[in-house]
């Protein structure tokens, strides 16, 4: 009997709960039946169930704590398998100081759990009692999207890479897949990374523009789980050597997704991600993408020109093609003719003829514009401007009385001025034509359940360059993580802009072939132009999102 089944025996004999019969008769069924020992205790009616809580654990001095995803240490999450964590309600949070493994439950009596754990790990373990609420949370984070789908697998050996096809294996690989994306969906990510790696398969979602690795299957399943992947998108599923593109339509919890897949041939296997594109819920309007009222205002007036070119800037993953179709719906009018030509066409606007570019047959971002026009359209958004050619017909069609939209990838708005320019388009012809440039970076925003305010630091006061009058009454916010971002303490994401607006001083100022940095400084002293990162800090101000927020995505700028 270990040290702590004697202290629990001395505590409930002390305070009458129960005799040395009644806890050796509970010691030997949880041998027999591997149940809880407080589960056994009730069943026998030794003690009442609220006891165990308010009386029995109190007494042996074990106290709750509140555990987040944040206190475990990943590195040992696979030191328990699933069957152990889930059937004893045990996670393992940390290794301290001394070596020893720290064990969270919410049910301290499980003696026989805590002596086979000290057996499988080969250390001394620490039990500590957590929160059932918490623990329920955790298990489900860790273990929970597998737990019905791995009892149903009976896995073969052999290779990884070989997909396993016993009809007995075909429901569980369906049902895992499917789990794998609701389990994406539920957590409102926007790409499902499967990447095969040399002893596992690990699975991560990409959620507000990060990435959060989720508990994976067994490598042993990773041939099947690619197979079916490859088969619901309609991908060869025999092809390992070449990359393949994919695509899967599904409705989940009644929305219409859409999920664009990507295979890549890798060291291990290979790699697979998936795009989710939620048909239903993607639209925004100008309102909902983050400006701030002056910069809308400008915004719309832009838009709302008869020609010229508008263009918006940013890297992969910024938000450019949400900020369009915003634009695109706002200005959408039956009186209007709207063509857009994209790679790919990501979502479907209701009244707008979209063309997809097909470049294996021809139908390249250039020729498609080319017919376009024949259309005779009163705004064309061209999906991205990649070359000369398309640059050009483009500035053409927005002398001709066209109002177009298009992107590029330049890191400010100043910077696609010169890189027109680089691409060999005239400089009069870029002066005379663009009459805007927004460019803009997504960042996290602060989850609304757990948000809460503190007063900024020196370094965080100097960093937002405030007043001395608003130093001392400014109170800035984060978030402490709750359940509702699974502990991020964001949830959500807004842009942040800086809008170049085209006036005869910068048109002059173009033409003479002046740099982005001077092209930037001019529009400050001329419009109050604000960059990425001051209009970012502005939106810290306002409690929206975080000054270490902006700066991961406008360091580089």
């Amino acid at each position: 009997m270990s040290h702590k089944q004697i202290k629990v025996k001395e505590v409930v004999k002390n305070i009458g709960l129960l005799n040395d019969t009644q806890i050796q008769s509970a010691l030997e069924e949880q041998l027999r039946t591997r149940e809880r020992f407080a589960s056994i205790l009730v069943k026998k009616g030794y003690i009442a169930n609220q006891d165990v809580g308010k009386t029995l654990i109190p007494q042996i001095g074990i106290l709750p704590i509140a555990l987040k995803t944040q206190d475990l240490d990943e590195k040992f999450k696979d030191l328990i398998i699933p069957e152990i964590a889930l059937s004893h309600r045990l996670i393992l949070i940390r290794q301290d100081h001394t070596g020893a493994f720290i064990i969270g439950t919410d049910d301290p009596l499980n003696f026989l759990a805590e002596q086979n754990l000290e057996k499988i790990l080969a250390l001394s373990i620490e039990i500590v009692l957590v929160h059932s609420i918490d623990l329920d949370r955790l298990l489900k984070e860790r273990y929970g999207l597998y737990e019905k789908v791995m009892q149903d697998i009976k896995t073969k050996p052999g290779s990884p890479d070989r997909a396993v096809d016993t009809k007995d294996q075909d429901a569980p690989i369906i049902k895992l897949v499917n789990l794998l994306i609701a389990e994406a969906v539920r957590r409102r990510a926007s790409d499902i990374h499967i990447e095969p790696l040399g002893t596992r398969l690990r699975v991560r979602y990409r959620i507000d523009g990060v990435l959060h690795e989720v508990p994976g299957p067994s490598k042993k399943l990773q041939g099947s789980i690619i197979s079916r992947i490859k088969i619901m998108a309609g991908m060869n599923i025999a092809e390992k050597r070449l990359p393949q593109d994919g695509r899967i339509k599904i409705e989940l919890e009644k929305k219409e997704l859409d999920l664009r897949v990507s295979s890549l041939p890798a060291m291990y296997g290979e790699s697979i991600v998936m795009r989710i594109l939620d048909k239903t819920g993607f639209l925004v309007g100008l309102e909902d993408i983050g400006f701030l009222p002056d910069h809308r205002k400008d915004f719309e007036r832009l838009i709302n020109l008869p020609n010229g070119m508008i263009l918006v800037t940013g890297p992969t993953g910024s938000g450019k093609t949400t900020t369009l179709y915003a634009t695109l719906s706002h200005i959408n009018q039956k009186e209007r003719k709207v063509i857009t030509i994209e790679d790919p066409v990501e979502y479907q606007l209701d009244g707008i003829n979209q063309v997809q570019v097909k470049p294996q047959i021809g139908l390249t971002f250039a020729n498609g514009l080319r017919s376009i026009l024949r259309q005779a359209p009163d705004i064309i958004m061209v999906g991205e401007i990649r070359d000369f050619e398309t640059a050009e017909i483009a500035i053409q069609s927005a002398l001709t009385g066209h109002l177009i939209f298009s992107t590029l990838h330049t890191n400010d708005a100043p910077s696609a001025i010169t890189r027109l320019v680089d691409m060999g388009v005239k400089a009069y012809l870029v002066a005379s034509t663009v009459q805007g440039v927004l460019a803009q970076r997504l960042v996290r925003t602060i989850c609304p359940s757990c948000r809460y305010s503190y007063k900024p630091s020196s370094e965080e006061k100097m960093e937002l360059m405030l007043k001395a009058e608003d130093a001392d009454s400014i109170e800035l916010y984060k978030g402490k993580g709750c359940p509702d971002c699974n502990g991020t303490g964001f949830k959500g994401r807004m842009g942040i802009f800086e809008l170049l607006i085209l006036n005869d001083e910068i048109r002059e100022m173009i033409l003479y072939n002046a740099s982005a940095t001077e092209i930037q400084q001019r529009a400050k002293k001329l419009t109050g132009f604000r960059t990425l990162k001051e209009d970012g800090l502005e939106k810290v101000k306002r409690g929206y999102t975080t000054i270490e927020e902006v700066a991961r995505v406008t360091q580089d700028v």
